[in-house]
């Protein structure tokens, strides 16, 4: 007798719930139209510095030229909201106080997702005996948004994230490449409608049409992928953002139904859920390696979390502690700090000078 595949994948999506996972939805290969739409995003120098994003080919798009022999996409998602939305929201542009976005407050999610999604796949070969498969988390060229839309997780948003109509879009995504003949989902269908919320609240005008993000405007891009100085027109509206930037989802709609996460490892650490802004730029190195140590924010480097934290602390309000912060490191930062120290001086400076005006 063959393998029964719809009771299979039943069994496959009840061993997700038991790993952790919220939801599991299966896809087709076919990502014609997330292709093309990838490189006209791509022609369009939306992607900034970030030159992996050309790279490949067309694996990004044909799941079988990255994996041999696959014919399905197995896309779960793992909620990860650490604490309620209003909290987040009253932290935003705080005049002392760092943001930092929600999903790296905790332990990185790429481990956990991988190690979950592992046992899942050895879970499915007691059962069906050795099949082809590889994981992925945020990893390697896949199109993970585009595949999460096509298995049913939920539709991309005019902010370009994934919403689920039940749960919001606080959630991450992971993938299993599989050879096995899976019953596919029905594609999610948009129910945005004429809500502009994301695009109206975006600090940088980073979402320049419904469904197009422009990386190059967009804070998360600005203070994680992007290397080199913040360009001063975006500087001033980073406000406290130091990792990254949430407000397109904190102002969704749809996100009244995101839940908060069980896993303990995307709680805060550090207290970086509400750190003080001087308290963060005052951090050694040493210090910083400790305390992000098995964080997503340790992928910047110590130098860029600097730059970051200057840009906030010259949007912070005029205070003897943060100008004493700023000046302390003025001389010992490399270039890449100081740049955005002298800038931040020079702001309380001008703020000064017009309150005694």
């Amino acid at each position: 007798m063959g393998t029964d595949f719809e009771k299979l994948k039943t069994e496959i999506a009840r061993l997700a719930r038991e790993l952790g996972f919220q939801d599991l939805r299966v896809a087709d290969t076919d990502l014609a139209v997330a292709g093309e739409r990838l490189s006209a995003w791509l022609a369009g120098g939306h992607h900034g510095s970030m030159e992996f994003m050309q790279r490949h080919g067309t694996k990004r798009s044909v799941p079988a030229e990255l994996v041999p022999g696959t014919i399905r996409i197995v896309s779960v998602r793992m909620n990860y909201l650490p604490e309620p939305q209003e909290s987040a929201r009253t932290l935003l542009d705080h005049d002392s106080r760092a943001y930092v976005s929600r999903y790296a407050l905790g332990r990185d999610y790429h481990k956990l997702m991988r190690r979950r999604l592992q046992k899942l796949a050895d879970a499915i070969e007691e059962r069906t005996g050795p099949f082809g498969y590889r994981v992925f988390v945020d990893s390697a060229p896949v199109l993970e948004k585009p595949l999460a839309e096509k298995a049913g997780i939920g539709w991309l948003g005019k902010h370009t994230n994934v919403i689920n109509k039940s749960a919001g879009s606080w959630f991450f995504l992971g993938e299993l490449y599989t050879d096995l003949p899976l019953p596919v989902d029905e594609t999610a269908q948009d129910h945005c409608g004429t809500c502009t919320a994301c695009i109206d609240v975006c600090p940088t005008d980073a979402i320049i049409a419904p469904y197009t993000l422009d990386a190059r405007r967009c804070i998360s891009y600005l203070t994680i992928e992007n290397k080199g100085p913040i360009p001063e027109e975006f500087r001033e509206a980073i406000g406290n953002r130091v990792y990254g930037c949430d407000d397109c989802q904190l102002f969704c709609p749809w996100n009244k139904f995101a839940s908060l996460t069980a896993e303990d490892d995307f709680l805060p650490r550090h207290n970086l859920d509400s750190a003080k802004l001087t308290e963060l730029f005052s951090w050694s190195e040493d210090d910083w390696l400790e305390k992000t140590r098995g964080s997503a924010i340790r992928r910047i480097g110590f130098d860029s979390w600097l730059r970051n934290i200057a840009v906030a602390l010259g949007n912070a309000e005029t205070a003897e502690d943060v100008i004493t912060a700023l000046q302390n490191r003025r001389d010992s930062s490399p270039d890449l700090v100081r740049e955005h120290i002298e800038w931040a001086l020079a702001r309380h400076e001008n703020k000064t000078a017009q309150g005694e005006a």
